[in-house]
């Protein structure tokens, strides 16, 4: 199994900023991909961000284009959301996601149980 822990929420004025932070931790696993999801009250869960352990590739919501950045900590199994010119429609939950292997089997998605992101003046 593969346990995954987000810290970092927190309450913010519109315009400012936040990080979160993702820690992957189990045994005899390996990450292929980590990333961030939100969901927001009466919403479904949508993408906001990953990016491949290998080669860091990344991928974004449109939404969240240009303002917000994931790297990601290999040698800790970290994944980061640095969230800049926050705005009041990215309050949610934000969700970490890692999709691993255990022991060489199928690849399958890990989640945590949450952080809440409130933007709010």
């Amino acid at each position: 199994q593969v346990q995954v822990v987000e810290s970092g929420g927190g309450l913010m004025q519109p315009g400012g900023s936040l990080r979160l932070s993702c820690v992957a931790s189990g045994s005899f696993f390996t990450i292929y991909l980590m990333g961030w999801f939100r969901q927001a009250p009466g919403k479904q869960r949508e993408l906001v961000a990953t990016i491949t352990r290998s080669n860091g590739v990344t991928n974004y919501a449109d939404s969240v284009k240009g303002r917000f950045t994931i790297s990601r900590d290999n040698a800790k199994n970290t994944v980061y959301l640095q969230m800049n010119s926050l705005k009041p429609e990215d309050t949610a939950v934000y969700y970490c996601n890692t999709r691993a292997t255990v022991r060489g089997g199928p690849f399958t998605d890990y989640w945590g149980q949450g952080t809440q992101v409130t933007v709010s003046s």
